[in-house]
């Protein structure tokens, strides 16, 4: 079983996704387990507070050291030994699916999820935790980043997703982006499927969706082609993608 801990003032925002959809159906059958802390649970005040006024001034509040170093500390002893820790901030390294296979073969996982103007630095340092963002954007807190951390974890784990191929063939899971899809029916509003995906030539199948794929990554995200050593089938569908296009 693989598990995660999450250490949030909100875990009402992320157990959805441990209820509905893969990862709803991974913790059904005991592949998941997603535990959450609160922080407010190690406060010593009666109105259990959680933040303080920044030094040195500023707008917002900060998320203080005792009460975030408790929850973390409480979850790191339901988590194995080396999981990795993690702490979602629109300053840290980008989540991609890199990241997530790296997460995905950890023994386990702990995300914390910020809230108002962060935390205090003493918690990052103390804790070691890795900063990670989802994009270059704020959101109100770290929950919704934290629920996406756990799907894109999730579904890479062994027996998660139906069918054992399916995570490898995501977009991203190869370094591009998907190549088109299509279902029945085989015409609808004068759009017809394209012939070679009818034929069951399943080597053809692979060269026109390896095309598609290459060509789509190419207009779309052209930076992920240039961090890619292409084989020299990869440049030739390319080129043939290209020159279809007429941008050879």
């Amino acid at each position: 079983m693989y598990r995660i801990g999450v250490v949030s003032l909100f875990a009402e925002l992320i157990d959805p996704v441990a209820r509905h959809g893969v990862v709803g159906r991974a913790c059904e059958r005991g592949l998941v387990e997603l535990r959450h802390e609160s922080p407010r649970a190690f406060t010593t005040d009666r109105h259990r507070t959680v933040d303080d006024r920044p030094y040195g001034g500023g707008p917002g509040m900060v998320l203080s050291y005792e009460p975030m170093c408790g929850a973390i500390g409480a979850l790191r002893t339901c988590l194995p030994k080396d999981s990795r820790a993690l702490v979602l901030s629109a300053r840290g390294r980008s989540f991609n699916g890199a990241l997530a296979r790296e997460l995905a073969a950890a023994p386990g996982l702990l995300l914390v999820a910020g809230r108002y103007e962060g935390l205090d630095e003493r918690i990052i340092e103390a804790e070691a935790l890795e900063e990670v963002s989802i994009g270059d954007y704020v959101l109100s807190g770290g929950e919704l980043a934290a629920a996406v951390v756990i799907d894109a974890v999730a579904r890479l784990l062994p027996g998660v997703l139906g069918h054992e191929e399916s995570g490898e063939r995501d977009s991203h899971m190869d370094g591009l982006l998907g190549y088109p899809q299509y279902t029945r029916p085989e015409v609808v509003d004068g759009m017809a499927v394209p012939e070679v995906l009818l034929g069951g030539d399943h080597d053809r199948i692979r060269r026109w969706r390896l095309k598609h794929a290459l060509g789509r990554t190419w207009r779309k995200r052209p930076d992920l082609l240039e961090a890619r050593v292409l084989s020299d089938e990869e440049r030739e569908l390319l080129a043939e993608y290209r020159l279809e296009a007429g941008s050879a």
